[in-house]
């Protein structure tokens, strides 16, 4: 018999009964970190999420004035899908990876490499190097695992602290905080760069990104108990994930669809929101196109509180599909808004909008073992990036196709294709529904025979 390979790893321990909380590897720990604070690595995600939100519009306006408008869309979209390529390889390793290693070097790694990334835009800037240089900041990031990666840790982290009851909730509030920071980037960047240009404000993209790295190292205590050693460039890391599905449940592979398209349609609706908002009849100025943006990113907080109270009567799968259906009557509402009273109408109805992405997550976080949630997360953050490139692709080719017969038809596409996933979660909830009244059932009758027979000894 061969002897074994040193480039194999040690197998993970077995996964607890309870795969989605903390028992078994982080149980200990992660009820220590539960007890000892409620904030952990929050900070990390609004400070990431501030730091993109002020990096993109910014970029893309000093290419803008460095080029034409077409060599403009033309580099936006070299750097993104030359980004994206290099992220699916370092975000499926990294991700894996963290499972064994721990969770904090997942979240300092992409912030020092986003930090490198605006370092790099810096000089390209002062220098007024070529365009074509921001293509290395991106690489540079994107090997690192880029903003992609540091959303996998957080969940992992969050997934890793909490309990079954607790994590809808929790990864509720990581989404709301993408919203505030976004909210906040939006505001900051628009005015700084309309007061001093595009480059003093990158100055505080790089402070963000390093203050990230800072707080992850000094404040964030590692939530894996039981690390192992383990070698970052090798194919397991790569099988793990595949495992993950090969060998998951349908309801896994089924969650993953619905996510895509709930994310899918998110990212394209915002994509032509702005350029439905601009043309006519609504015709609005930038103030109102800014009311419209406040209204999208509060949507994040209300969803927040709106999940908080709804967990106390209706259940995790009830609350996707609230959150669907107030998103589809808002699609809905925008595709037929010719006043600015209906678009805001639209935004109203979109209230709870996003209290299904965070279920959705839970869901599936619960599906796997706690020596698992790396690799998962990773590959959900695989499937949103995904989701940009369809998204992209989808709606912004059909919207100028469809506007001579519709203008609003791709939001109604839009909430056509949400129908998929609020199937997909009844069948699902339907189903789960129907096995714990069979275990119920025979459980009964299990009790009664037991009865029966001690009737019949006495």
């Amino acid at each position: 018999m061969a002897a074994p390979s040193s480039e194999a790893l040690p197998p993970a321990p077995p996964p607890s009964p309870d795969a989605g909380s903390g028992p078994g590897r982080t149980s200990g720990l992660g009820a220590r970190l539960r007890s000892r604070c409620c904030v952990t690595v929050e900070p990390v995600v609004f400070m990431a999420m501030l730091a993109l939100t002020l990096q993109v519009p910014l970029a893309t306006q000093y290419i803008y004035q460095r080029a034409v408008e077409a060599m403009t869309s033309h580099w936006n979209l070299y750097i993104n899908v030359g980004g994206f390529a290099v992220v699916l390889f370092s975000v499926t390793l990294l991700g894996a990876w963290s499972d064994r290693v721990g969770r904090r070097p997942i979240l300092m790694m992409p912030a020092i490499g986003l930090a490198l990334q605006s370092t790099v835009y810096l000089i390209v800037m002062y220098l007024e190097l070529p365009v074509g240089f921001f293509l290395i900041g991106r690489l540079l990031s994107a090997l690192s695992g880029d903003f992609s990666m540091i959303l996998a840790g957080c969940f992992s982290y969050i997934a890793d602290t909490s309990d079954r009851q607790s994590r809808t909730f929790r990864v509720a509030v990581l989404e709301s905080c993408l919203g505030v920071a976004g909210m906040c980037g939006s505001i900051i960047g628009g005015l700084w760069s309309k007061a001093q240009s595009y480059t003093n404000p990158f100055w505080l993209v790089l402070a963000l990104n390093l203050a990230t790295v800072a707080y992850a190292f000094a404040f964030v205590p590692e939530s894996v108990a039981a690390k192992q050693p383990s070698k970052l460039f090798t194919t397991q890391h790569y099988r793990s994930v595949y495992r993950l599905y090969s060998g998951g449940t349908l309801g896994l592979w089924l969650y993953a669809l619905a996510l895509f398209v709930v994310v899918t349609v998110h990212f394209g609706i915002k994509d032509i929101m702005i350029l439905f908002e601009l043309s006519s009849p609504l015709c609005w100025e930038s103030d109102w196109i800014g009311y419209g943006l406040a209204l999208e990113h509060l949507t994040y907080l209300i969803s927040l509180l709106g999940l908080k109270a709804m967990q106390f009567c209706i259940s995790d799968s009830g609350i996707a599909e609230i959150g669907l259906l107030s998103n589809i009557a808002g699609l809905v509402t925008f595709s037929v808004a010719a006043t600015s009273t209906l678009m805001f109408t639209g935004y109203g109805l979109r209230v709870l909008g996003m209290t299904t992405t965070p279920v959705l997550r839970a869901k599936m976080s619960k599906l796997v073992g706690v020596t698992e949630q790396g690799a998962l997360f990773a590959s959900v953050a695989c499937v949103e990036s995904a989701c940009s490139l369809a998204s992209t692709v989808v709606f912004n080719s059909l919207y100028p196709a469809t506007l001579y017969f519709m203008k609003g038809f791709s939001f109604l596409f839009g909430a056509a294709l949400l129908l998929i996933p609020t199937g997909i979660i009844g069948f699902l909830g339907y189903r789960r529904a129907e096995l714990q009244y069979h275990q119920f059932e025979n459980l009964s009758q299990d009790a009664q025979t037991t009865t029966d027979t001690s009737i019949q000894n006495e």
